[in-house]
Parts: C-alpha cells; structure tokens; sequence
C-alpha cells in the first residue's frame, strides 16, 4: 500500500516521497476501514514539510496529510450507523497518522456518513469548512444583519466564510492584499464586498457601515493586517486570528487593547477536536454536509494530480496567486 511520507524538513515538492507501507489491520471494535479517493493540500500541510505547524513538531519520518474523503470498506464490530460504500472523512487527528494514503483506520464514533456528491469538494470539507463555521459562530454572539470582516478573503477559508456569513444574513467585508485578487473573491462570491488593505482600512469600514462597526474580525495574516483589523473592529470587539500567512507575530496597539477593550484570540481546529465532545463534532459535519449536498459550500478547485504524482502537485500548490484548491486524487 502506497502512503506519502517524508525523512527530513523542505519544501514538499523535493522532501515528499511515495512510501511502501503495510496495509492496515482488519477494523476493531468502534473501527472502520477507509479507501481514500481524494485529498486536499492545505497551507498546513506545506507548513507541515517545512517543520513550521502545529505546538510539536513531529519526529520524523512524518506521514502526510490533513484530511480527505473515502469510502468505508470494512466495519468493526459494534459501529451501527456506518455501513460500506459510505464516503466519509478522514483526519490525522482521530486517524493518528496522515490521511495521503490509499487506506487509513478511523474510529467510526467521529464520522457521519456524506452525500453522494462530488469527492473533490467532499475531500475539503472536514478543514477549512469547519474553521470558517466554528470562527463564525464560538466567538461572538453575531445577529442576523451584523457586519463581520475578514481577510485573505481569495482563501479557502475565506470562500467558505462568505458561504456561511451569507446563510446567517450577515454582512461580510471581504479584504484583499492585491487589487487582483478583488476579482478573484467576486468570481466566487459576485455580490461580496471587497476592500484592498491599508492603513486607512479603519476609515473606510466606518464609511461603508455608517458606523455600525463589526464586532468579529477574522485574521489570516498576522502583523499589520492584524492590527489594521483590530483598528476597524467595534469597541469591545474581537479579532480571531488563525493564520501567519505574512509570516510576521500578531500584533494589535495598546490604543485598541488598552482604550477600546479589544481583544485577540486565537483558533485551530486540532485544538477545537480534543475539547470538543463527539456529538459536537458529529452534528457539525452533519450540518456542514447537509450544506454541500445542498450545493451552499462549492469553492473552486484548480488542478488535480494522482497519487503518483505528488511532488508536482505540491510545487502547484506552493504557487502564489492561485484560483482553487489543489487535490490529490487516490489512486
């Protein structure tokens, strides 16, 4: 059996090797047996070759890979709501090793059987979806016709959110690094509002809402963006930071800790799985894929590449200034 590793920290295009591995064991109990079909390559998995994500860095060899989507092909005994043929997600969490293979062992307490629908989106939803939906709603108590802003809103995430902000009638200030990318965020999302970042982006949020500034902010950049966001939130708001894609530490002036009692937190999801209890995650993926068979949660999807070809897809993936997501299809 076929499984993506790697023996030393890099780039994932030049560390990332196809490893021959033994094939799982039968399902124990409150087991099943996974058939992956597709997996997504998130900014955390290139993060995850160079050494840079997560609390511990692993020791290596490290096998690859956040999540994806399968079909289950066997079952333990004592699981009654799964059964074979129904696709499912998969997760290195509750997996404990990386989901880039052609079989993974999952404990079938944490999955709920999906939609017959297309594995490319179904392959994204266990990720990006949930940080958008859990971001959206664990930290403020946000009110249909509420404003919220966000940036890299060209990012999955961000496409995710402008989906769910829109399904709970709220109102979404979208924010870009480049003009370009406003395009990109209306290709998706055509009646999104889009603002460029800037050091006058306090003013201009306060223009477009009249002054019903946002409580919840969204970061993925860190540094300047993050202080920029803490800048335009309301007094008492919250900026929720779960990204560093500009490499630079969160950063937020006393002027908006101190004097308007704004606060920074932080999200990731790993750490969201472990407290959580297994009927909160359950009714989430339940919710979330209701939505995808609805076609409520579709982002774009750029290229796709075989197993085989793994290196290739990950140089894609590293390329900035993409237009969708690149997966992984197994076999």
């Amino acid at each position: 059996m076929l499984a993506v590793g790697h023996s030393q920290f890099g780039p994932g295009d030049q560390v990332a090797e196809l490893i021959e591995v033994l094939p799982p064991p039968a399902p124990e109990a409150g087991q099943v047996l996974i058939a992956m079909e597709a997996v997504p390559i998130n900014p955390g998995d290139l993060l995850r070759f160079e050494g840079r994500y997560g609390k511990d860095i692993a020791t290596l060899p490290i096998f690859a890979g956040g999540e994806g989507v399968g079909r289950v092909i066997d079952v333990g005994a004592d699981v009654r709501h799964l059964k074979c043929g129904d696709r499912v997600l998969a997760h290195q969490v509750f997996a404990k090793t990386g989901t880039w293979r052609e079989q993974i062992l999952m404990p079938a307490a944490v999955l709920v059987p999906l939609p017959d629908n297309d594995p490319l989106q179904l392959s994204m939803l266990m990720v990006n979806p949930a940080t958008a939906r859990l971001m959206l709603t664990e930290f403020v108590d946000l009110q249909p016709g509420e404003w919220v802003m966000q940036n890299a809103a060209n990012s999955g995430v961000g496409c995710y959110l402008n989906r769910l902000a829109q399904a709970r009638q709220l109102r979404l200030i979208n924010i870009v690094r480049r003009e370009t990318a406003v395009a990109e965020v209306r290709q998706t999302s055509p009646d999104a509002i889009v603002l460029t970042d800037g050091p006058d982006l306090p003013e201009r949020v306060a223009a477009l809402t009249g002054g019903a500034l946002p409580r919840l902010a969204i970061d993925a950049i860190g540094g300047e963006a993050t202080q920029n966001l803490g800048s335009s939130v309301a007094e008492g708001g919250v900026v929720v930071n779960y990204g560093l894609l500009s490499g630079e530490a969160c950063r937020i002036a006393a002027r908006d800790t101190v004097f308007r009692d704004v606060s920074l937190r932080g999200f990731w999801l790993a750490r969201w799985w472990n407290t959580a209890s297994r009927e909160e995650i359950a009714a989430l993926y339940t919710e979330l894929g209701a939505m995808l068979g609805k076609g409520d949660l579709t982002i774009p999807v750029e290229a796709t590449y075989p197993l085989a070809r793994v290196k290739d897809a990950l140089a894609h993936a590293a390329k900035p200034h993409r237009s969708g997501k690149v997966i992984i299809t197994i076999p």
